[in-house]
């Protein structure tokens, strides 16, 4: 059985996740560690973190991840705005270290009218420069996109290049199921078809680089490029292609989160987690 968890919220302070993530029957979580929507990060106090230490262990010790903020752009052709992520990327992967955390998660960004080739290399030369601000043993992890607005990572060979480009063991990869389905990356439908895609993963990443999947159903078509998360099994994806994804079991060991709006619209909740458990 995988470890199923889901993105939840620090309302009232970092270590209520734990309390929140035991109430929805999350195994791991995810969080913010300082506001997603702004380029000032509020790094954690002495007091904080001894907190969440303390309520972590307290509460099994469950995989955590943390999500980065989201103007973060290192592919970006504006100086400053490459800076500041840099910057910003940074901080949160601080604080990913300070809480002990299994890793950061970011979107890979837009690489604008400058073309596709320096944005590569913007991200390349960026994300080197975050691991090397940054020391420890917490993951940088990489997101795949669903690629609209020029976004980078939106194909197999894409994530390859980049991986190869930044060479480091503390970069991994989550592997977002819905933006994969947006991009054209992969379809589930059938069993044999999802194999083939891992294979083919293995062959030019390997597996063992995948760290988390986020495990979110589409709204929109294949290959629509438009990033809109679903509940399980109520989107374009579906029950069928969430049960041949269960069926490759070189990804049972890794750490699946929900980022899916909820049956209430109010974020991941245990029927969701309910129903990708039923899935293996």
């Amino acid at each position: 059985m995988p470890i199923i968890g889901a993105h939840v919220s620090t309302n009232g302070g970092l270590s209520k996740c734990f309390e929140n993530a035991a109430a929805m029957g999350a195994k791991a979580i995810q969080i913010f560690g300082s506001s997603p929507q702004q380029w000032f990060t509020k790094m954690p106090t002495a007091e904080a973190i001894q907190d969440f230490t303390s309520k972590k262990t307290n509460a099994g010790s469950p995989p955590v991840y943390l999500h980065a903020g989201y103007l973060v752009n290192l592919t970006s052709p504006n100086p400053i705005n490459r800076e500041k992520s840099i910057k910003s990327l940074a901080e949160h992967y601080q604080i990913a270290q300070s809480l002990n955390a299994e890793g950061l998660i970011f979107h890979l960004g837009s690489f604008g009218e400058e073309g596709h080739e320096k944005g590569l290399k913007n991200l390349i030369s960026g994300i080197r420069e975050v691991l090397k601000k940054v020391p420890g043993n917490a993951r940088l992890i990489l997101e795949n996109s669903a690629g609209g607005g020029n976004k980078l990572g939106k194909t197999l060979e894409e994530l390859a290049e980049i991986f190869e480009g930044v060479n480091s063991p503390r970069a991994k990869f989550c592997f977002d199921t819905a933006h994969a389905f947006e991009a054209g990356m992969i379809g589930y439908e059938s069993a044999k078809k999802v194999e083939e895609f891992f294979n083919l993963w293995d062959k030019k990443i390997g597996i063992g680089n995948i760290e988390v999947l986020h495990s979110n159903d589409s709204k929109t078509i294949f290959e629509s490029h438009n990033d809109r998360h679903e509940n399980i099994g109520q989107g374009e994806i579906g029950k069928k292609g969430f049960t041949n994804l269960a069926k490759e079991k070189r990804l049972h060991g890794k750490v699946w989160l929900l980022e899916v709006p909820g049956e209430d619209d109010r974020g991941p909740d245990k029927e969701n987690i309910e129903k990708l458990k039923a899935l293996f």
